[in-house]
């Protein structure tokens, strides 16, 4: 009994069984468990932050960068542009004015200036040379005829007065050298008539000008109806021959400037309008507006040209080609708006010149208006606009 005493004495000893059981230590654990919180809590929000600002990356990115210009407003020339064809002003078909026969020699190809009378085609003309040489005979016969009639009448005048024959004898030569000086007459009119028939087988050009085609060669066989055998321009003065529509036909007059370019030349001549068309065409509601140019080798008739009509000046935006589009609805521009979306604006252009297109209608000219990849934005779109220098 007493060593039972003694061991449980030295195990706990006396104080071990006086103050009973002891509690357990829990707050390492709680301090554990609060440290692996704290470490959840702070993966989850780097995590969530790097996502984010990738996302604000990514959105970043695909906001595109655009350029823009505030086009402002600026004198400008209102222009109308508009093609037609290029044709001789006064344009001259010559052909055979008489019988006609066979072309015995031509004297001109196209492009040769002439003079006016100068002979451009000869015609045979052979039988007519006989013509002639018989009615100049004729001529000859009729007019030693009156000379004689003449002669006998100046003897008979003597007489008279002697007593010889009767004044009704003075009457009757008198009448008969009457009849033989209108014979002269006819016979020299035949001649001339058959002298001009001859001359109207030279084909001569009626003014001075340009030959432009050829349509004959020695040997053929031509006539009154076989149409024009050269075609001239007189002076060579040329024009265009333009079509315009009944609101740009109002705009305009008579005297105005215009810079005409023929297609495949960057050559440009200045001519005047010298013809506006009297009347509109009611299929097309277009009329014809006549532009004279002085002779160039270049302007070539039948041939295709573009032309520009100062009609006055106006202030208005002035944006370079590449910012207006056009679809079947018409011509428009895009607009950055202050919130950097993109707008469509429908507008009006007048003419295009070398420092661009004047803006009619649709702009003040203090908008954003996007310079270039207008086609690839839709309205609403966000880009981030960069400001460039103004056309002109």
């Amino acid at each position: 009994m007493n060593f039972e005493r003694s061991f449980d004495r030295g195990v706990g000893g006396d104080d071990a069984v006086d103050a009973g059981p002891r509690p357990r230590r829990r707050w390492p654990w709680i301090v554990a468990a609060l440290v692996v919180v704290i470490a959840v809590i702070a993966a989850v929000m780097i995590f969530t932050g790097k996502k984010d600002g990738a996302a604000e990356k990514s959105n970043a990115k695909q906001v595109p960068t655009v350029t823009v210009v505030v086009p402002g407003r600026q004198t400008v020339d209102r222009m109308i542009s508009t093609t037609g064809t290029l044709a001789a002003r006064r344009e001259m078909p010559v052909g055979v004015q008489g019988e006609g026969g066979m072309v015995t020699a031509v004297y001109v190809e196209p492009g040769q200036w002439v003079a006016a009378g100068q002979v451009l085609a000869t015609i045979d003309r052979a039988v007519l040379a006989q013509q002639n040489s018989q009615l100049a005979a004729s001529v000859s016969v009729a007019d030693a005829n009156a000379r004689l009639a003449q002669a006998n009448l100046e003897r008979a005048e003597r007489l008279v007065k002697r007593g010889f024959i009767s004044t009704a004898d003075v009457d009757r030569l008198t009448a008969t050298r009457d009849a033989e000086v209108a014979r002269v007459r006819v016979a020299r009119a035949q001649l001339g008539e058959s002298r001009a028939r001859t001359g109207r087988l030279d084909i001569r050009a009626p003014a001075a000008g340009l030959v432009l085609t050829r349509a004959t060669e020695p040997g053929m066989v031509v006539s009154s109806g076989s149409g024009a055998l050269f075609r001239m321009a007189k002076g060579g003065e040329m024009e265009l021959l333009a079509r315009l529509a009944e609101g740009d036909l109002a705009r305009i007059s008579v005297g105005l400037a215009a810079t005409v370019t023929p297609v495949g030349t960057t050559t440009r001549y200045t001519g005047r309008i010298w013809q506006l068309a009297p009347i509109i065409d009611q299929q097309t509601r277009q009329g014809t507006v006549r532009i004279a140019l002085p002779y160039n080798q270049a302007l070539r008739p039948g041939g295709f040209a573009h032309a520009s009509i100062s009609s006055g000046s106006t202030e208005a935006p002035l944006l370079p080609e590449s910012a207006v589009l056009s679809d079947p609805k018409g011509n428009y521009v895009y607009i950055v708006n202050p919130d950097n979306t993109v707008a469509r604006r429908d507008v009006t252009t007048g003419g295009v010149t070398d420092t661009g297109i004047a803006v009619l209608s649709g702009l003040s000219g203090t908008e954003k208006v996007v310079l270039s990849a207008g086609a690839f934005l839709n309205p609403g779109d966000k880009v981030e606009p960069v400001r460039a220098k103004a056309a002109g």
